[in-house]
């Protein structure tokens, strides 16, 4: 920062306890986001006025104000680390408790429908049960009556059989009614499994939705945090180098000071390019305007399995994809982010509800950290570049957990995408 030497003549005469305050006032907003008050925005900007280099030489002339400012610029720190510190145990915290109610919800909803397929079965034995029972009924009504009394007073052929066969249409009477009632008694337990089995559905996707909700206002919250603890980051060498200037009071300090925020500002080009290096779109869109989210063949599948990480049997609730560490994560489709922070066992997690049809969304776990390239709220399009893979949360190695959420359930994403044109096995 060059020195204003236009202003100093005038600035000679602020007084350090008015830069105290106004740093105080600074302080005290960070103080409130860690609190959990400012939830909301994630580009929302904390606008902070640091000593310019004119503060700095006014401070030299006072050992007592230079003594103030390092002790304000220390406290400032300490509050901007306090604040990411909070909200991002707030964000892993709910993150964890949405993660983990969802799971739930999605073990009750496969459970539902494996017994919504044995109440069918047993509605069928029951029908057919009962069919057998109503002609085994007309059979012995055909056999009564005048013709009954005629087939055994004329018929001496056929009255031996007949009288055998009505001796025993009792015991089949009997035994056939005795498989209707059975058939109906696994019904009704069957129905009853059921019922209540969706009433515990509801009751978890209803808690599964709190959850998230929470779990979205924590990831706001967490964001803004970050874009804080970035401008602090942003503003780490000219404040290191106020600080040095404070200390030492050298024309060599201030020219190091010089130095690295020049260093800095060239580190960050260098880093923005490589990232938009290794980076790049999607190479192939499907016609039905789906993309493959990463690279790699599948190395976990949808379904029941042992989990790795912690040997239970569990549903895998997508697809894994063995993406190297690092490598491009892309939007499968358009869409708005919804979920965009840590996710329990899913480490750094992604979800985008798609453009078109809500009911639809995608999911992306295990982002290495500082991986999330977007935001709650943005837009992206099919093929964007939005995350990095990594191995964050319950995961033995780098690699993507790719999922197709559908009302609030999971599916198996290899049939979804390769209807839409998309090939995830290889």
């Amino acid at each position: 920062m060059a020195a204003n030497t236009g202003g100093t003549a005038r600035r000679s005469t602020r007084r350090p306890l008015g830069r105290l305050r106004r740093w105080t006032a600074v302080a005290a907003v960070f103080s409130v986001l860690a609190s959990g008050s400012i939830v909301g925005s994630s580009t929302a900007a904390f606008a902070t006025t640091y000593p310019s280099y004119a503060d700095v030489q006014n401070a030299q002339r006072s050992e007592a104000a230079k003594k103030a400012e390092i002790a304000t610029l220390n406290q400032l720190l300490a509050t901007l680390q306090s604040a990411v510190d909070s909200t991002q145990a707030d964000a892993v915290q709910k993150g964890a408790a949405a993660e983990a109610a969802q799971a739930k919800y999605d073990d009750a909803a496969a459970k539902a429908v494996k017994l919504k397929s044995q109440a069918d079965e047993a509605q069928a034995q029951a029908d057919r049960s009962k069919q057998q029972a109503g002609e085994l009924a007309a059979r012995l009504a055909r056999s009564g009556g005048s013709d009954l009394s005629s087939t055994l007073f004329f018929d001496s052929r056929n009255a031996k059989s007949l009288l055998s066969q009505l001796g025993l249409a009792s015991m089949v009477k009997d035994q056939s009614a005795g498989i209707y009632e059975k058939a109906i008694q696994n019904q009704n337990v069957a129905r009853a499994l059921t019922d209540q089995a969706d009433i515990a559905k509801e009751a978890l996707k209803a808690l599964a939705g709190q959850a998230e909700k929470a779990a979205q206002a924590a990831a706001d919250a967490a964001v803004a945090a970050a874009a804080a603890l970035t401008e602090q980051q942003a503003h780490q060498v000219e404040l290191d180098a106020q600080l040095a200037i404070l200390v030492t009071n050298t024309t060599q300090t201030e020219a190091d000071y010089a130095t690295g925020v020049e260093a800095a500002r060239q580190a960050a080009a260098a880093a923005l390019a490589a990232q938009l290096a290794a980076a790049p779109r999607a190479g192939q869109i499907s016609s039905a305007g789906w993309a493959r989210p990463a690279g790699g063949h599948i190395s976990s599948p949808y379904g029941y399995r042992i989990d790795p990480y912690n040997g239970v049997y569990a549903l895998h609730a997508g697809t894994d994809l063995a993406a190297g560490c690092n490598t491009p994560i892309y939007a499968a489709h358009s869409g708005t982010i919804v979920l965009a922070g840590p996710y329990g066992g899913y480490g750094n997690y992604i979800r985008i509800r798609n453009d078109g049809d809500s009911s639809y969304e995608t999911a992306y776990g295990h982002i290495v950290n500082g991986g999330i390239l977007v935001r709650i709220g943005q837009h992206v399009e099919v093929g964007q570049n939005i995350a990095r893979v990594g191995s964050t949360g319950m995961s033995t190695g780098c690699h993507l957990h790719f999922e197709i959420h559908h009302n609030g359930g999971t599916q198996d994403p290899v049939p979804f995408m390769r209807s839409n044109g998309v090939e995830l096995a290889n």
